[in-house]
């Protein structure tokens, strides 16, 4: 099966992965095993909008793979990572949000959201004031004064002050890792209803791991279903809902059919 080929548009390029082949050599045989060869993704800058990007794909397909290379924390072993059609510089701003919990539990909530810009060198009050905005965004408000730690915050709480820390840092590029994956459901629903609404009102270029199609098919714009040994995306789904997302659009008989159409592909 041939992966998906990404045409090049006049649109300017947010990101680019070009030719990427990961190869990990065994320390004891010297064998060579291939996890990713021939990943090609393209996202470009859709005028008045962000991109939305889900990446499904079976364990060990290299998913994560995916986020690693764009955030910076690894390097393939061959191709090229591109942001704004030149190689990725740490100065990119390029925000992470792991399924595992990562605020810094000695810090308050305002303190971990400001963590970026603390780092940038802004002022303490310009920091504060926009890591308030963010704050107030995700629904935090009122909690800004509390240890970001389990239990004086809920899982879906945390999670909160990870997408606010990277929203108050202006990532360009938001990375999610399977961000809901340790939540009971109706914190879940909750959550994917409160991405929906910052991508459409922020519109920054998110792309996210997720296991489950049914959350990739109402949060995402473009699907990308990878296969794997080796990983590359086999082929591409497009989100039959419109931007504004609401959870009655899950009953209908589009968003249902696309479920489907992934299932099947997937099996």
């Amino acid at each position: 099966m041939q992966a998906v080929k990404m045409v090049n548009t006049e649109l300017p390029d947010v990101l680019e992965l070009r030719n990427v082949r990961q190869v990990y050599k065994d320390k004891k045989t010297g064998k060579e095993n291939t996890v990713i060869d021939d990943l090609n993704l393209l996202i470009e800058d859709a005028p008045g909008k962000g991109e939305f990007i889900v990446v499904l794909g079976s364990s060990g397909c290299g998913k994560s793979h995916i986020l690693r290379y764009i955030s910076g924390i690894q390097t393939p072993t061959s191709g090229e990572v591109l942001i704004g059609g030149r190689p990725l510089q740490r100065s990119d701003r390029v925000g992470m949000v792991f399924q595992a919990y990562s605020s810094m539990e000695h810090y308050t909530v305002l303190e971990n959201v400001a963590l970026g810009l603390r780092y940038r060198g802004v002022s303490k009050k310009e920091r504060e004031a926009k890591a308030m905005e963010m704050i107030v965004k995700v629904g935090l408000e009122g909690h800004e004064h509390k240890y970001a730690k389990y239990p004086n915050l809920s899982g879906g709480q945390l999670q909160r002050v990870a997408i606010a820390r990277s929203l108050a840092y202006e990532s360009k590029i938001l990375l999610m890792d399977e961000p809901f994956g340790a939540l009971d459901i109706e914190t879940r629903t909750q959550m994917q209803d409160l991405l929906a609404d910052i991508w459409l009102s922020i519109t920054p270029t998110i792309i996210m791991v997720t296991h489950d199609i049914a959350e990739a098919v109402y949060l995402g714009d473009t699907i990308y279903v990878m296969r794997r040994n080796p990983g590359n995306i086999a082929k591409d789904f497009k989100s039959p809902l419109p931007l504004e997302r609401n959870r009655k659009m899950k009953r209908s008989p589009e968003f249902i059919q696309t479920v489907h159409e992934i299932e099947d592909f997937m099996a």
